[in-house]
């Protein structure tokens, strides 16, 4: 059985408890740098970091008057500091407090799903070892080509996982960047050494320059990675779902007892989980737009983007971890049919080796023209009666003049397609 999906995680990264926190941090480790420059005494610093507390409750009673979380926020911390409340947010601004707290949440998350990406490249790597030599027909068009092995179509997914390690790490350090640097980037009531120590206690990198914002080309980036990797997904989930309709059935998605594929039609067995991924990933490519339009902000900010981000970046993350998740359960239970992948390659009656009989041809001597038009008339005729492409070879006049009975029976052995893939293993250590 399946073990079910639950968030606990991402849903405590993106909660109200955990914001605030992350809030609250920004504020204490800026009373920290302060206390470091002589703006906060000993004391004070000792009391704010004792008592300074909060409950989502009571920040949202309070917001319910002032229409401003921020504010709401402060009000509630000082409640529990008291008068030493007055040294918080001395200097700072609110985006200053909100960008770098996002960006500690949004930093968290990230990680999260650099964790299911590289949970999923060695399951990958793990089928493709399985099913190296798995003999299947590749597709050009949906139409057969030439000879692959599944454990291939498991590598290339795994390249492709690879690049988007890479592409989330790099996504990852264009937001794991903080601003502590006033109402529109000045420093003019704030020291940039305070900036500097808030961010390197929350991991973070200080923007090398910033309006009232961190600016929203970095949270674009997050986002459109998120995309390029929700649309991998989809692409190896409808790979599945195509090798999975009924004519071809080379794979299924695991079936477990009890469950029930359609409500009118009890035979059914459908690819739901990776049809839900391939709608999932519509949603981050449509919330990477999104980012996107954030980041035109009219002069030194305005705050169209704000109501945004607490949709798109909650929602986008939470949405590829469990596409994560579930495609990589999907692929470790999947269920392989090497029998219908053979069934399948017979289908033609040996069109799939038109080409090495053309370049056979080339080599013994004929035109690249001439060579297509006599195993294209052939190929054509099987097509058109369904008779073997081999015997049919075997009755041309022409093409038994210029190869033997015996060079054209050698020409239809599936190893020959298969001969270079050890090469490609090696190149992933395989």
């Amino acid at each position: 059985m399946i073990e079910r999906y639950t968030l606990p995680e991402m849903k405590r990264i993106w909660s109200q408890e955990n914001k605030y926190r992350k809030w609250l941090d920004v504020e204490i480790y800026a009373c920290e740098a302060m206390a470091e420059l002589g703006l906060v005494p000993p004391e004070s610093l000792k009391i704010i970091k004792e008592k300074a507390d909060f409950t989502v409750d009571r920040v949202d009673e309070i917001e319910a008057v002032t229409n401003h979380d921020v504010i709401a926020f402060l009000t509630c911390v000082a409640e529990y500091v008291g008068e030493d409340s007055k040294y918080i947010h001395m200097g700072l601004t609110s985006s200053d407090v909100l960008d770098t707290a996002l960006a500690a949440q949004m930093k968290e998350a990230g990680e999260m799903i650099l964790s299911r990406l590289r949970e999923l490249r060695p399951v990958l790597l793990e089928r493709a070892a399985e099913h190296r030599n798995t003999v299947m027909m590749g597709r050009t068009h949906g139409v057969h080509a030439e000879p692959i092995t599944f454990g291939l179509k498991m590598l290339l997914w795994a390249s492709e996982t690879d690049r988007n390690i890479e592409r989330m790490e790099r996504a990852l350090e264009s937001v794991s960047v903080g601003k502590i640097s006033g109402a529109v980037g000045t420093y003019a009531n704030i020291n940039p050494a305070i900036e500097a120590h808030v961010c390197q206690r929350l991991g973070l990198k200080p923007a090398a320059i910033s309006t009232q914002v961190v600016q929203r080309d970095r949270h674009a980036e997050f986002l459109s990675t998120m995309a390029i990797i929700g649309s991998s997904l989809e692409k190896f989930a409808t790979e599945i779902r195509s090798l999975q309709r009924t004519e071809i059935l080379e794979v299924e998605e695991y079936f477990a007892k009890g469950q029930k594929g359609s409500s009118a039609m009890p035979h059914k067995r459908n690819p739901i989980t990776a049809e839900r991924i391939t709608g999932m990933a519509r949603l981050l490519r449509g919330n990477a737009l999104v980012a996107m339009e954030n980041v035109a902000l009219w002069n030194e900010r305005d705050i169209s983007h704000s109501s945004v981000e607490r949709i798109i970046l909650p929602d986008s993350t939470t949405a590829l971890d469990y596409m994560l998740y579930k495609f990589t359960a999907m692929i470790k239970n999947l269920l392989i049919y090497p029998e219908n992948m053979i069934k399948n390659l017979n289908l033609t009656g040996g069109l799939l080796f038109s080409q090495r009989v053309l370049l056979t041809l080339v080599n013994k001597g004929l035109t690249r023209e001439r060579a297509y038009d006599l195993v294209q008339r052939n190929a054509m005729e099987s097509w058109k009666t369904g008779s073997n492409f081999q015997e049919l070879l075997h009755r041309d006049a022409e093409v038994a003049s210029i190869l033997s009975a015996e060079e054209i029976d050698g020409l239809f052995d599936y190893s020959y397609h298969l001969g270079r893939v050890d090469e490609i293993y090696q190149r992933f250590g395989l």
